[in-house]
């Protein structure tokens, strides 16, 4: 099971982090919720639970829940500019389904 994260992810989050003037990483997982059943949630972190499973790329750590591992395995986080927006890309080869709005998926 992997978890990765872009360059362009890690540089965004090393740099937020600075900013905060702390953090290990981020927390992906997933929650019940929307149209389509799960939600993606992503947390900046100061410190490791007992139960994450840890990645690390790019110098960045990526921790996920046991729960959530399933559902995220094979997942590449991206970091995009899209024109005037930007944001986190969730690149999940397990989504069978998005709904139309975009807020949550089905595996």
């Amino acid at each position: 099971m992997a978890i990765t994260l872009t360059e362009a992810a890690a540089r965004h989050v090393t740099r937020y982090m600075n900013k905060r003037g702390k953090g290990l990483g981020v927390r992906l997982g997933v929650k019940t919720t929307g149209c389509s059943g799960l939600a993606y949630k992503l947390e900046y972190v100061d410190e490791i639970q007992d139960l994450d499973v840890v990645f690390e790329n790019h110098g960045v750590k990526l921790l996920i829940d046991p729960k959530s591992l399933a559902y995220l395995d094979g997942t590449e986080l991206d970091f995009v500019r899209e024109g005037l927006n930007e944001g986190f890309k969730f690149n999940n080869p397990n989504e069978r389904d998005r709904c139309g709005c975009g807020e949550s998926f089905r595996i």
